[in-house]
């Protein structure tokens, strides 16, 4: 009788185990509708302006993660993503697309620098026209000069959407339901209103391109520009570039080494990216 009474007690103790859930972490792996691009935020991000730039970005998010003229923008995988809700959906952006004050945060915001990033001034923005090729640079001539006392103002963030986190947070029909009755502000900068038109249009969302897709393929459609050869395939990503360690040689290892102790310095400028208990990293 009393081992009877033991086994007893196990299998209710192991009852009670298994009806109560697991506690939610903070992971890092954002699978919405649309594109689905490793990140996945269980409330609202903590969002800091960039010092003289209309834009915030978030420091406690282990991501490329800001918020411009309305919208959310993240910079993975070496391609540009938006939504205008803070956990996607996501649809990619066309390099020929992206606001051009986007392009021009500076890349000590960047928490979660591409290797090639690696050597660049801090206080300014990446070489986007070494990246994307000499097409791009004459297709977005100017991007990097502006007259800094003339900053557009920031948009407001849309704090209604704190009251939507985890399993509250809404379909992507109802998310634009709410966003049109309670964000009432109105894009100034032409390419986001681009943007938002697209996503609301008939043709429905763009499909996401494949890693290490060229970026000729994400320009089809648009007129060739005389005289100018179609920009180069964008370097492997960060995964695609990484070698198993014994197939490396041996520059390439001192290299890794030091890229992957440098990814989580603080970049200056607000502090590193945070890794909280439960996050899937």
């Amino acid at each position: 009788m009393r081992k009877l009474r033991c086994v007893v007690v196990v299998l209710g103790m192991l009852l009670c185990c298994s009806a109560v859930p697991a506690s939610a972490g903070v992971s890092i792996s954002i699978g919405l509708p649309h594109v689905s691009i490793g990140i996945n935020l269980p409330l609202f991000p903590q969002l800091v302006p960039v010092p003289g730039y209309p834009v915030y970005y978030a420091p406690r998010v282990a991501a490329n993660y800001f918020f411009y003229d309305g919208m959310y923008w993240v910079y993975r995988d070496d391609y540009w993503y938006a939504s205008y809700w803070y956990n996607g959906p996501w649809w990619v952006v066309d390099p020929l697309d992206i606001p051009v004050f986007l392009l021009r945060i500076p890349v000590r915001y960047y928490h979660y620098p591409p290797v090639y990033f690696r050597g660049w001034r801090p206080d300014a923005p990446p070489h986007w026209g070494e990246y994307w090729g000499p097409a791009w640079e004459q297709r977005r001539q100017g991007w990097d000069r502006w007259n800094r006392n003339a900053v557009p103002a920031r948009a407001p963030l849309p704090a209604y959407q704190r009251r939507y986190p985890g399993e509250r947070y809404p379909s992507p029909e109802r998310q634009q339901t709410l966003h049109q009755q309670y964000y009432h502000y109105q894009p100034r900068d032409k390419a986001v209103r681009q943007q938002l038109q697209q996503r609301r249009g008939p043709q429905g969302p763009a499909p996401a391109p494949r890693q290490g897709q060229p970026l000729r393929q994400l320009q089809q459609g648009r007129p060739a520009v005389p005289g100018v050869q179609p920009p180069p395939s964008p370097p492997p990503t960060y995964q695609q570039r990484r070698l198993p360690f014994q197939e490396q040689r041996p520059q390439d290892r001192e290299q890794q080494r030091g890229y992957d102790q440098d990814r989580w310095q603080p970049r200056g400028g607000g502090p590193g990216p945070q890794r909280d208990e439960g996050q899937g990293r």
